[in-house]
């Protein structure tokens, strides 16, 4: 079997913009295609069932995300392994990492929907959704994490074939399922009348299907990462590894989301009409982040295959490369964003009075999208290094600490209106920003150097 297949994507040679470019394309486009069929849920919903289901279907992502999330970055923490021993050769060790990953994977899924069905009324609670809200919401909870292991699948097949630098496939996947989606919504919604049911019984099909899809491929494929099912079983210094690099990560995505439920709280304190706004800035602002999110995906696995072969220059030339690429990304499209952002809130709520909150948020907030780029990027190049620990500290601190500080004094002591509210999110960015850059230039990557 051999090192790579001709799927793989060796970028430890060549030219460095080229190979960032020609892999965060691929992931770009892929997570466009998810946010599509999320904007779709949000848009049908928000069009043909009822502004109470539009604010409940926005309103409970930071639920989904925190559980979501810790499995995500141990996902992440495999890629990361995974992309160093592919980038050192070592084909043995990245075998016994993907099996691992794959079990894993198994055993989170039973957990993560157990978890989120039990914790479900208690964290809605926390959020102080609206009693005309919460009916909405607990049904779309509930089938969404009784089918939640066809996400947890997906990703953790996209993060073995993107360690090896395969961007292309996860993406050919994920964009089928989207449309299987776009699908779904119409059907369940216009056809047979489920509202917010329709909706999440229409996202958790697209999730398996690819799902499926994705492990079809790792079944049959004749690269390392091929996953053989007997062979499917936890490598105690594996996941030893796994858990060293993504549970950093986990953590993070896992507690910036539980702080993101008491932000959502503040924001819910001002009613339905403010929370659906919400939603829609939340949609455009998921689509303003894509394109700084994917290089800086890209950028973790440059780093994490060229730190297995010792070619630090290279890891140190790709963050300079990727920074510029995510500013011009992230800027270019500010514009258009704040011009036409009453048009773009209506798209998924036309009632006046979202419209007003919607354009509010976007043109107050999307300026400082700029703040988040060098942070990104180097945060990137930090976990491809294996330095997970780090970022996530300095995460924890900025989004969770200083922005729960800032709404605290701010709604008590200053002004409870929403805008100086919302206005934590940048502040949060900013603090992000300055954090990761002064121990960024203090980091010794020579120290991560190859893979033991």
């Amino acid at each position: 079997m051999s090192r790579s297949s001709t799927r793989s994507q060796n970028m430890t040679e060549g030219s460095i913009p080229r190979l960032l470019i020609m892999f965060a394309i691929p992931l770009l486009l892929g997570n466009i295609f998810q946010q599509f069929y999320n904007m779709v849920d949000s848009w049908v919903v928000g069009n043909y069932v009822s502004n109470e289901a539009f604010s409940a279907v926005g309103t409970v992502g930071p639920i989904i995300n925190m559980l979501i999330g810790f499995f995500m970055g141990l996902s992440s923490g495999a890629s990361v392994v995974i992309a160093q021993y592919f980038g050192a050769g070592k084909e043995e060790e990245v075998k016994k990492t993907v099996h691992t990953a794959v079990m894993m994977t198994i055993v989170l899924a039973v957990l993560i929907t157990v978890l989120g069905l039990v914790l479900m009324p208690l964290m809605l609670r926390l959020m102080n959704v609206p009693e005309n809200v919460m009916p909405e919401a607990r049904r779309y909870l509930s089938i969404y994490f009784a089918g939640v292991a066809g996400l947890l699948f997906y990703n953790i097949g996209a993060a073995i074939l993107q360690a090896t630098g395969d961007s292309k496939r996860p993406f050919y996947f994920l964009a089928t399922a989207a449309l299987m989606n776009v699908v779904g919504d119409l059907t369940f919604i216009l056809v047979f009348h489920m509202g917010v049911e329709g909706v999440a019984y229409a996202t958790i099909i697209a999730q398996f299907v690819s799902a499926v899809l994705i492990f079809r491929v790792l079944l049959k494929t004749d690269s390392i990462v091929r996953v053989e099912p007997s062979k499917i079983k936890i490598h105690g210094e594996y996941l030893a590894r796994i858990i060293r690099v993504g549970i950093p990560a986990a953590l993070q995505m896992a507690v910036i989301s539980f702080s993101n439920i008491f932000v959502q709280s503040y924001i819910n304190h001002f009613g339905a009409d403010c929370m659906s706004g919400w939603t829609a800035y939340s949609k455009v602002d998921a689509l303003m982040l894509l394109p700084m999110q994917s290089i800086g995906l890209a950028t973790t696995t440059f780093v994490g295959q060229n730190i297995g072969v010792g070619k630090v220059d290279r890891v140190k030339e790709c963050v300079r490369v990727s920074l510029l690429l995510s500013l011009a990304a992230t800027v270019i499209p500010m514009i258009p964003v704040m011009i036409f952002a009453p048009q773009l809130t209506a798209f998924f709520n036309s009632k006046p009075e979202v419209i007003t909150y919607g354009t509010m948020f976007l043109r107050w907030i999307s300026p400082f999208y700029a703040l988040t780029c060098s942070s990104n990027v180097q945060s990137a190049a930090l976990r491809g290094s294996g330095d997970t620990r780090a970022p996530m500290l300095i995460m924890i601190f900025s989004f969770v600490i200083f922005r729960q500080i800032y709404l605290f004094i701010m709604a008590n002591f200053i002004s409870n209106t929403v805008l100086p509210i919302v206005m934590g999110y940048p502040a949060g960015w900013l603090v992000c920003t300055i954090l990761t850059a002064v121990y960024y230039m203090k980091a010794d990557l020579t120290k991560r150097v190859g893979v033991n």
